[in-house]
């Protein structure tokens, strides 16, 4: 085959299997639309939407607990499969929950299917591309995830438009799910697991319509003395913690903590809360999250081309810096924020409000126009103290009082955004699917995705907390802290890998 029609194969292959993180960034990102009228139409309390919220990635840690030693037996191909069925159900679900219960198991089988394409889709699309292109193929998977959350805002924003309920938000992800299950059908297992599995010829057929007959025969040679220098059949939990896989396992443990520590999934699955927090209407919070959308979009494609040119490392050093930059500008933002009762706002605010205020209500906030608060939790502390004021109204109340230079809120959202999308949101990936060696590969991207998840996880269930207790403007401080680390980890522990064959970072980091 040419090396034009070895390419086109390997980027159609790669496309395809991708549409798994289009569907898990849609599934993720669709809650940041639904939380407000979900909040109410259930009557849930704090901690209960943060787990509406939050479900969707336990059921991910749960999946990437098995996924990949699934993915070694049964094959790739088919854990993708049954992931866009889980995906399918799961959109179906939720779309006709009628109980904050239903509504959460629907969200947890769903995320098992975003862990297993989370997890597999990589490891599937790294199997087959050439060392040369690796890289940029399986950043294909990042820029489907980002294209799933911009297609998430979009549709959240014009079925709000269009007066469709939260539901039809949660349904309509049915329709790429089928798609997906059946495109699936149209690609190979992977070479490198029919290799594993002792199919080599069926093995050579896929990599010589990717690489070509000659690469082909070169790279099956690797692939096979990989496996002959593995000690046993059959990889075992032990294997990864020994002294010889020391470097690789923090390597991939230190990146997928700080990836979901420094914030990403409670930014966008509570971007409209945050906008809302600075001031912004529902429609505005929602138009703002299309913009983080597609800026998330524009940098990831950025990404594909920088990656197999500048390097996996100095894509995380740049984006980590900037990435802590834009978090402490959020911080400062919210921290420079006064809520301030204006003696005209409270006389407007029978409007301003979701519902009509009651009269006595109007006359107890007279007592605190004027006032100056530069604490959210101080300020709504004393509205509610008022004892007329419902706590659904609490956040019109803040809206009406907020002084907040919301124009900076915007500006550093969309920077942290598109430093996220040019290195820890796709690079991550792509080290995963690279460093760890082809006989625990499955096992070894398992355990470091779990624990990813688990961190992304506890970070969205104790978002809503801590917006409550330390307030927006410490919780982003926190998240800028970690990002600062997250550069120095990237400086100090991060090896440069593009270019290499996998079995070439094999002899290299597994010693």
């Amino acid at each position: 085959m040419s090396g034009a029609g070895s390419n086109f194969y390997a980027t159609r292959l790669s496309l395809v299997v991708a549409l798994g993180g289009f569907l898990m960034g849609f599934d993720s990102a669709v809650i940041s639309g639904v939380v407000d009228p979900v909040r109410a139409g259930f009557g849930l309390d704090v901690d209960e939407i943060g787990w509406v919220v939050s479900c969707l990635t336990a059921g991910a840690t749960l999946a990437m607990a098995f996924a990949g030693p699934l993915a070694d037996r049964f094959g790739r191909r088919l854990v993708l499969f049954v992931t866009a069925l889980l995906f399918t159900v799961s959109a179906c679900g939720c779309a006709m929950a009628e109980s904050f219960g239903v509504l959460v198991v629907m969200r947890i089988l769903g995320g098992l299917g975003v862990g297993g394409a989370l997890l597999i889709a990589p490891i599937y699309i790294a199997e087959i591309a050439p060392a040369s292109r690796r890289g940029q193929l399986v950043s294909f998977n990042q820029l489907n995830i980002v294209l799933g959350f911009s297609a998430a805002f979009f549709s959240n924003y014009f079925l709000d438009q269009a007066g469709f309920s939260w539901r039809w938000m949660l349904g309509v992800e049915a329709v790429p799910a089928l798609v997906y299950a059946a495109l699936l059908l149209t690609v190979p297992h992977s070479p490198r697991w029919l290799a594993m599995r002792g199919r080599l010829d069926e093995a050579r057929a896929v990599l010589e319509r990717v690489n070509g007959r000659q690469a082909a025969a070169a790279a099956l040679q690797e692939v096979r003395q990989s496996l002959a220098d593995a000690s046993s059949d059959r990889p075992v939990l032990s294997e990864l913690f020994q002294r010889r896989m020391r470097r690789v396992l923090l390597i991939g443990l230190g990146l997928g903590f700080f990836q979901q520590i420094t914030g990403i999934n409670a930014i966008f699955y509570y971007s409209t809360t945050i906008f809302g927090m600075a001031g912004a209407a529902r429609d505005t919070a929602l138009g703002h999250a299309i913009w983080v959308g597609m800026v998330n979009v524009a940098f990831t494609v950025l990404a594909m081309w920088l990656i197999d040119r500048l390097g996996r490392k100095p894509l995380l050093m740049i984006g980590s810096g900037a990435m802590a930059l834009a978090l402490f500008a959020n911080g400062f933002a919210f921290h420079e924020a006064s809520y301030v009762l204006e003696p005209s706002a409270i006389a407007n605010l029978t409007e301003a409000l979701p519902g009509p205020l009651p009269e006595e209500g109007a006359k107890a906030l007279q007592q605190l126009a004027g006032r100056d608060f530069d604490d959210r939790g101080a300020f709504l502390a004393a509205v509610r103290d008022s004892g007329v004021v419902p706590d659904d109204k609490l956040e019109g109340v803040a809206k009406a009082a907020l002084h907040i230079n919301s124009t900076l809120v915007l500006v550093s959202i969309l920077l942290y955004i598109a430093a996220f999308a040019i290195s820890l949101g796709p690079v991550m990936w792509a080290m995963f699917s690279e460093i760890f060696p082809q006989r625990l590969r499955g096992l070894a991207i398992s355990v470091a995705g779990f624990f990813n998840s688990a961190v992304s996880f506890s970070v969205q269930q104790l978002f809503p907390r801590g917006l409550e207790t330390i307030g927006p403007d410490g919780v982003f401080f926190v998240f800028g802290a970690f990002a600062a680390l997250a550069f120095v980890f990237s400086w100090r522990f991060v090896p440069e890998t593009k270019g290499r064959s996998l079995e070439e970072l094999e002899r290299q980091l597994v010693r």
